[in-house]
């Protein structure tokens, strides 16, 4: 069957996403009632700071490694020199943001007096090191890290019922999800050295420098990925307060959850993709803009559900504590059309077809004005989450727009 990789990988990315988002739901509702906004307005915060350093120590690897691998992976020696040179640049900047961490959470005061919440938030940097998606995403067999991840995620959803019981508890959320995270890290790293025989090569320098390279116009973009997604929670708790974070935390986790459901297509046909974008750009445009048209109407529909019944779903997940945060649903309710069109233009076209530096550029490009934005918003104006809000939409716009041109031109000049 000629998809059969792309739909078998589909599946497991699939089944991945909806236990990654799906299983937390469970627990979502549960969690926002017993901790409150305050108690859960903090831990999104502290979330949201360790996000930063899960993306220096992810360096771009998520795309960069997973094409190299996809490349060469009929080359056992080669995959295994990629595999453990991605991991020692990994340890080493691990290492270097547990300083700088450390360095923040002592000396600061807002972080200094939740100390065990941040340096359990922070556990989670280290389960994102040992997970290697990267890799059985570029040998396209994802069902095996797919697997151990569901089966981790029931035992997320079992302590959580387990051990938090009263808005005291709320200092075990982060170290039992931080600690889930790094189990699934261990089994991933044993189904690659004993299911796929990848043997531990030490690196020399220059490999280490060589990954270094490919993944870094992809890690700028990355950073700047973070700094308008990852940057709005965190600005937005600088300059207000835990209540305030709490509600449009809430409101934008279901909002990204939805968004998410497109994230396994993506991942599934970047790396063939990438393979068939060097045997034949004609044959892969054709492909593209088919996946590309279902991706689009289908996002669409679901954005459309997600504006009409913004009230409803507060309250079923959130309860009525959470009222204040369903105009952040209202006004991003159309993310997940906005974004899913971007990444068909973004990462299947212009990663996949080699354009990372175009795509470096647009992130980046957004992200600043994504800083300046959020910033005007909320401090200047006064205008908080909803002011949080508006901004992530405007953005994520321009990320499309940007997209599209680059598409248009790049595209034609290929003809």
């Amino acid at each position: 069957m000629k998809y059969k990789n792309i739909i078998e990988n589909f599946f497991s990315l699939f089944s991945l996403q909806i236990f990654n988002y799906i299983l937390p739901l469970i627990t979502f509702p549960y969690l926002v009632r017993i901790l409150g906004p305050d108690k859960f307005g903090l831990i999104s915060f502290a979330q949201a700071f360790a996000t930063y350093f899960i993306l220096i120590t992810d360096y771009g690897f998520n795309f960069s490694a997973v094409r190299d691998i996809a490349i060469n992976r009929e080359n056992k020696e080669k995959v295994s020199i990629i595999v453990f040179s991605v991991y020692s640049v990994k340890f080493i900047l691990f290492f270097l943001s547990f300083i700088i961490y450390l360095i923040v959470v002592y000396n600061i005061s807002k972080f200094y007096k939740d100390i065990n919440i941040y340096l359990f938030s922070f556990l989670t940097v280290l389960g994102n090191v040992l997970l290697p998606v990267w890799f059985f995403q570029g040998i396209e067999k994802m069902k095996y890290i797919t697997i151990s991840n569901i089966l981790i995620k029931f035992l997320f959803v079992i302590l959580i019922f387990l051990l938090i019981k009263k808005e005291n508890d709320y200092i075990y959320v982060p170290l039992i999800y931080s600690l889930c995270n790094i189990l699934v890290g261990l089994i991933g790293i044993f189904f690659i050295l004993c299911k796929f025989k990848i043997s531990i090569i030490l690196p020399n320098l220059n490999e280490i420098i060589n990954q270094i390279k490919n993944g870094w116009n992809i890690f700028l973009s990355t950073i700047g990925i973070s700094f308008y997604t990852n940057s709005n929670t965190f600005i937005l708790g600088l300059f207000t307060d835990n209540i305030i974070v709490g509600y449009y935390s809430a409101a934008e986790k279901i909002v990204r959850a939805i968004q998410a459901l497109v994230y396994p297509i993506a991942q599934a046909l970047y790396p063939y993709l990438s393979k068939l974008a060097i045997d034949n750009r004609k044959n892969a445009l054709i492909f593209l803009k088919k996946v590309g048209t279902i991706i689009i109407f289908s996002t669409f529909f679901i954005s459309f559900f997600l504006f009409i019944f913004s009230k409803e779903i507060i309250i079923l997940l959130l309860g009525k504590k959470y009222i204040s945060s369903i105009i952040v649903i209202k006004i991003l309710a159309f993310l997940p059309f906005i974004v899913s069109v971007a990444t068909v233009f973004a990462n299947l076209f212009l990663l996949s077809f080699g354009y990372s530096k175009q795509w470096s550029n647009i992130i980046l490009s957004a992200s600043i004005l994504s800083i300046f934005g959020a910033i005007v918003f909320v401090f200047f104006l006064k205008l908080n989450m909803i002011g949080i809000a508006i901004n992530v939409l405007i953005t994520e716009m321009i990320i499309l727009l940007l997209s599209y041109f680059f598409f248009r031109e790049l595209k034609n000049a290929n003809r």
